[in-house]
């Protein structure tokens, strides 16, 4: 069980920080929609749908809006979405993997590789970073959930795989097939996560300055802003000193 991940902790503040309330429930809601669609429009009944819909009560996203995004599939009348990952590298060689949702995949190409060329970064192929990170299972609490030692011994027999804890969250992480059954058993023992998502880990981060996150903050800012992202991932770490000068 490692310990304290300053990447992970980076990562969800700099998405409660930034992110526009109506960008990111839109983004939900396309999620909930295409997840309802591909399977059961059940939560309990479909793994994707649950995640999606517990990932954004985790945000505030109201209940009429996630019921009204699992209509929209049930109506048949939701978008025809396809499904599209892109990879490559930003300011100071960071690998960077972004996750889309796009029902035009010529223009969501040209406007990712045209974020990525503006702010000092380049859109490889397919595979070119993915490998220098795992998918995982990410299920967060905050640290007044419990000790140390109380949710290590609740995350072990839920079957997660690792723990990272801060003074201001557990960070339980889990094979990423396990995420439902590994999140139930938590529930269980813990209570309501404040977070639960599937992610990509990176198994190494390059460690960047005031400068270097200045500009990577800039394409990712830029990457996250496009209504066809989803998701936008870094193997970045900085000092604590270098996150609050920004």
């Amino acid at each position: 069980m490692a310990g304290h991940s300053k990447w992970a902790n980076i990562q969800h503040r700099k998405g409660r920080q930034d992110a526009a309330r109506s960008k990111m429930f839109s983004k939900f809601s396309k999620e909930i929609t295409v997840a309802a669609k591909m399977g059961d429009p059940d939560p309990d009944k479909n793994p994707r749908l649950r995640l999606a819909v517990k990932e954004a009560k985790s945000q505030s996203m109201p209940k009429d809006n996630i019921e009204r995004a699992i209509k929209k599939a049930i109506g048949g009348d939701a978008d025809a979405y396809e499904e599209i990952r892109y990879e490559g590298y930003g300011p100071n060689g960071v690998a960077v993997i972004v996750e889309t949702m796009t029902d035009n995949r010529n223009r969501t190409a040209s406007n990712v590789r045209s974020i990525f060329a503006k702010n000092g970064g380049n859109l490889g192929e397919t595979g070119s970073v993915g490998f220098m990170f795992d998918r995982m299972g990410q299920i967060v609490y905050p640290a007044k959930i419990g000790s140390v030692d109380a949710v290590m011994e609740a995350a072990i027999d839920a079957g997660a795989s690792d723990v990272e804890s801060s003074d201001d969250e557990h960070v339980i992480w889990c094979e990423f097939e396990d995420v439902n059954e590994v999140s139930t058993a938590l529930e269980a023992a813990l209570g309501e996560s404040e977070s639960t998502k599937l992610v990509w880990k990176p198994q190494t981060t390059t460690e960047l300055d005031l400068d270097g996150m200045q500009k990577l903050m800039k394409l990712i800012d830029a990457l996250e802003d496009d209504d066809d992202v989803q998701t936008v991932t870094a193997n970045f770490e900085a000092s604590d000193a270098v996150m609050e000068q920004l």
